[in-house]
């Protein structure tokens, strides 16, 4: 993106920047950020994308789609998490955002290794850490050689376990009961 604009990782690496945001009404926010990562109520191609926020003054909830949860979350879910972030606040949340440069330096002498664990990957067709990582996802026959299988779902968003359960729960149990032998 632009100069105008900042992706979310780094908007929420700031300490106290984002709660600002957030904090005041949690479940608004939450509300808002649930919808604009799901399939069923992501802003539509060609609206601003929630995933940046516009460095003079912006916030991430400008981008938000208003009015519609999402059809996996209810209200009274909604009230659960609110809840618990209310209670506890958002840094602990945003603090793994705040970690990722001691991440890449911890990492670093394993930078290049594979991954050699079993492992299964499952995605969103609409999510973009699956649309703008699809480069990592061709690599994983290199990157991920215990890579069983991939399953890119179709109308899915970021929120795959709650948009899709049954056909998450059944890949895993599969890919689990697959790992028994």
């Amino acid at each position: 993106m632009g100069g105008d604009q900042e992706f979310y990782v780094s908007y929420f690496q700031e300490p106290g920047r984002a709660e600002a945001e957030m904090e005041p009404d949690l479940r608004g926010w939450l509300a808002g950020f649930y919808a604009a990562l799901s399939a069923d109520t992501m802003p539509a191609h060609g609206e601003p994308d929630p995933h940046f926020v516009a460095r003079a003054g912006g916030r991430l909830r400008d981008r938000f789609p208003g009015g519609k949860l999402p059809a996996w979350l209810t209200e009274d879910d909604l009230d659960v998490y609110a809840g618990e972030f209310e209670r506890t606040g958002m840094t602990g949340a945003l603090n793994r955002y705040r970690n990722m440069d001691r991440d890449w330096e911890d990492l670093a002498p394993h930078r290049g290794a594979p991954i050699k664990q079993p492992s299964l990957f499952i995605g969103g067709a609409l999510d973009a850490s699956t649309t703008w990582m699809s480069d990592a996802i061709d690599a994983y026959p290199a990157t991920l050689p215990g890579l069983a299988s991939t399953h890119i779902l179709d109308g899915c968003g970021h929120w795959i376990q709650q948009e899709r359960p049954e056909e998450v729960n059944r890949l895993l149990t599969a890919w689990l009961a697959s790992l028994q032998g």
